[in-house]
């Protein structure tokens, strides 16, 4: 088979035929940016409200836990991210 020919020129700008049809899903997103919205500027008061990290303490902890002063039991650890996680309690 052979194509002869040129293909019918297209302006770049031309509207497309479809529109109409691709507004709707843009009204119907506009409720669902507002609800979006609405979870992160919860979100952000509840991390406003969190505590700020004391980072004296936390290096104060660490270098306990270097020196051996600060007793560690990885067992225990590991059975409560394991109880945390849906294992047996």
């Amino acid at each position: 088979m052979k194509i002869s020919g040129s293909p019918a020129p297209v302006a770049p700008n031309a509207p497309a035929a479809a529109a109409p049809a691709e507004a709707a899903p843009l009204e119907q997103a506009a409720p669902a940016a507002a609800l979006q919205s609405a979870g992160l500027q919860q979100a952000q008061a509840a991390l406003a409200d969190m505590p700020e990290i004391d980072q004296a303490k936390v290096l104060a902890l660490r270098d306990a836990l270097a020196r051996g002063e600060l007793p560690f039991d990885a067992g225990k650890l590991a059975g409560l991210i394991d109880r945390y996680h849906g294992g047996k309690a």
